[in-house]
């Protein structure tokens, strides 16, 4: 590929850059001919040369099995004019800072977007290398130099839209709050806000940032939104597959009237900001699927603290190979939700994806001849396929009482959100007495651990042995963005260490993390389960007493066949899935190392 060097300020048109792809040998003649006979007008004119080329979803003449996307050929117009590629990655922009650099006409009009300031350096991403314009009349106003990126025409648009905006609308709300022009905490006035729809420079303030800050967490596939106030700035963070990132700051004051039209939208009390509440509310993403958030708010210093939990509803819809289950762990889960009758625990800290095992389970359970009924503290997500019931406290409706009115259901399978109290263990455990299959959840480390808490709430041994049919314990681990996974050797002390004190034997490869465009350089692109389950077979049973030893019990466990949390881990190791350090961050080293 010959580089193109050129100094003349000016605009690269589509004739061009047909002249340069025939050259390097990706386009043909008579497919470049085409186009430039047939892109000719105004509708043409507005669109960037390498957008016009995409559209027509030609095939690379060097390498039929790429396609000229538009990523493609914004990669190759780098090469060519020799500047850095960049893929923009919200996330790593400083919205608040880049967007003071330039009006949003001035940068509109040139179609730049500033995505970086260090010190007097200003990294610029353009789709238009040889038009350079506003960097000498910027230059000389903003006394800092620019540097060139070459990055995806309608990304730079789309950023450019929502940057400004965002930063317009936190602006805005400032200024009114300042000035006294109307109270953005005052009901009546978010209801009038609430009326706005679509991101647009027009839109109300806070209804601006609310509509941006959803569509911005579905866009990075977050799983959590958390607004956290502070004194001056108050921080918007996402997790993204676990890990929490820093994503904005706004104003306090314009976080709490962000706070306060989130809560109307969930129905929640928005005058109420000394005690904690909870509520849900419903959206669509911009390609109308639906998706529901869990809402939950608690007063902190400086505020109240808004956390926004968001539910993947395609989970529901996938098996449980797809969440991690091995062959083993499939068919003994399987063989212990057909039971007509019982009690199954999955155990496991916050956010080890306990629901959505409870979920998938329910879902594969609920079918039209079945009744399955949930008490759960909160509803996680609402499921037509099966009847759910909230705890509140505040009324006296506790889970035990929850389980005592849903055994007046006529149920034939019961999900309690946790046993958490003598009480409640109790009266699950008199449901599966009488026929009915119960699933609940504990928090211990590891799955044998569930035995001995359900002694220490008050369970005597005997109930235990006659009910529970089986434990399962779970976290979840980030797997390995394929597009950039590395193979790498393994020493064979990390291996050791990471099994120890089992023997297992080291995979002929492994692979390491990398990073890419892909997955924002992190090398990791979401997560899957690892399970450490064993059912309760009568040899198990007979560890089962007043003076239980936990260690008998996971020692029969394992010469029966559970796999412990680690080396269900080492499987995906072995499997290409995930990584040792990721294992061994997640996974609880063994009892007693």
């Amino acid at each position: 590929m010959n580089a193109v060097i050129d100094n003349t300020d000016r605009k690269l048109d589509l004739h061009e850059i047909l002249q340069w792809l025939e050259q390097d040998g990706m386009v043909s003649a008579d497919n470049a001919h085409m186009l430039r006979t047939v892109a000719i007008g105004k509708e043409y004119d507005s669109k960037h040369p390498l957008v016009l080329i995409a559209e027509r979803s030609w095939v690379d003449l060097r390498d039929e099995h790429k396609s000229l996307t538009l990523e493609a050929l914004t990669v190759w117009l780098s090469e060519k004019v020799q500047l850095p590629y960049l893929r923009i990655d919200p996330l790593k922009i400083e919205v608040s800072k880049v967007t003071g650099l330039m009006s949003y006409a001035y940068a509109a009009r040139f179609n730049v977007l500033p995505v970086k300031v260090e010190g007097d350096v200003v990294t610029v991403a353009t789709a238009q290398p040889f038009e350079r314009e506003w960097e000498q009349e910027l230059s000389r106003i903003k006394n800092k130099t620019f540097e060139l990126v070459v990055a995806n025409p309608d990304d730079i648009a789309r950023y450019l839209l929502e940057f400004y905006t965002v930063s317009k609308s936190v602006t805005g709300a400032q200024d009114d709050k300042k000035h006294g022009h109307g109270n953005l905490t005052n009901l009546e006035s978010l209801m009038e806000l609430g009326r706005a729809g679509k991101l647009d420079a027009n839109d109300q303030h806070v209804v601006n940032i609310v509509d941006w800050l959803l569509q911005y967490a579905f866009d990075q596939r977050a799983s959590d939104i958390h607004l956290e106030p502070r004194r001056e700035q108050g921080n918007v963070r996402f997790r993204i597959d676990g890990v929490m990132h820093q994503v904005y700051q706004i104003p306090t004051t314009v976080m709490a009237a962000v706070s306060s039209r989130i809560k109307i939208l969930a129905r929640m009390d928005v005058a109420e900001k000394r005690r904690p509440q909870d509520g849900r509310l419903k959206t669509r993403t911009p390609e109308g699927q639906e998706v529901e958030l869990r809402l939950s708010t608690m007063p902190t210093a400086f505020g109240e603290k808004l956390v926004m939990r968001i539910f993947d509803p395609e989970v529901l819809v996938r098996n449980f190979r797809e969440l991690g289950f091995s062959n083993s762990d499939d068919q003994n889960w399987q063989s212990m939700i057909s039971q007509p009758n019982g009690i199954i625990l999955v155990t496991g800290p916050t956010g080890s994806g306990k629901t959505t095992t409870l979920y998938s389970t329910l879902k594969k359970l609920a079918r039209p001849e079945v009744n399955v009924c949930t008490i759960e503290d909160p509803i996680e997500l609402v499921e037509p396929s099966f009847n759910q019931m909230q705890v509140q406290q505040n009324i006296g409706l506790d889970f035990a009482s929850g389980v005592r009115t849903l055994l007046r259901q006529d149920p034939d399978i019961i999900m309690i959100g946790e046993i958490r109290d003598m009480e409640t263990a109790d009266i699950a455990i008199q449901a599966a007495l009488t026929g009915h299959l119960v699933l609940s959840t504990l928090h211990t480390n590891d799955a044998p651990s569930a035995i001995t808490r359900m002694m220490d709430i008050g369970v005597p041994p005997y109930l235990i042995q006659s009910t529970v049919l089986g434990v399962m314990a779970q976290r979840l681990i980030r797997t390995l963005c394929p597009h950039c996974k590395q193979e790498i050797d393994i020493d064979d002390e990390v291996w050791k260490e990471l099994v120890r004190p089992w023997k297992s034997k080291k995979p002929a490869k492994i692979f390491e993390p990398v990073g890419c465009l892909e997955c924002r350089n992190t090398g990791y692109m979401g997560r899957m389960g690892v399970y450490e389950m064993f059912t309760f077979s009568e040899d198990i049973k007979h560890h089962v007493t007043e003076d239980c030893n936990i260690s008998a019990i996971r020692q029969q466990a394992l010469k029966e066949g559970m796999l412990p949390l680690r080396l269900s881990g080492a499987q995906k190791i072995a499997n290409g899935q995930t990584t040792v350090a990721e294992v061994m961050r997640v996974a609880p080293p063994p009892i007693g190392d």
